[in-house]
């Protein structure tokens, strides 16, 4: 329930519902640092632990996500310099799930919703980000993006 002040006509959250508002992002949290703890303590370069990725298996071509990982491991153990070498895209994606999470969670606290809508010329260049990475990768040259 939210009062409104009459005389500023401000929207000001009601008291106690702050723990509410953070439930989910709290929720998120939990989810991420559960899934990050389980690969901090799985290491994924040994044989075994995870499956396969299949396009990699069957063709030999690296995809966008492979070593997303290794990256993780990598950034759960505070490695960032392997972690950007087994995957860049995954780093720079973490970096933006938390940099989102936190715009989340103070908006939250604000009482205001979190709003994320993408515009059709950002996504057709993320889409076009992740194309070359790629193509890139599964160059010869481009064996330092190699996982």
């Amino acid at each position: 329930m939210r009062e409104v002040n009459a005389d500023s006509q401000r929207v000001t959250p009601a008291p106690g519902s702050v723990a509410r508002r953070l439930a989910v992002p709290g929720g998120l949290l939990v989810a991420v640092a559960g899934a990050f703890a389980y690969v901090g303590t799985v290491d994924p370069n040994e044989p075994g632990h995870y499956p396969a990725c299949p396009l990699f298996r069957y063709t030999g071509l690296y995809c966008p996500g492979c070593g997303g990982l290794r990256s993780a491991y990598a950034v759960a153990h505070g490695d960032l310099g392997t972690a950007l070498g087994a995957n860049a895209v995954a780093v720079f994606g973490y970096l933006v799930l938390a940099a989102v999470w936190t715009v989340w969670v103070v908006r939250s606290v604000q009482g205001r919703p979190l709003r994320v809508e993408p515009r059709p010329p950002l996504l057709w260049a993320l889409g076009a980000l992740l194309l070359v990475f790629t193509v890139v990768r599964n160059l010869p040259f481009g064996g330092w993006l190699h996982p």
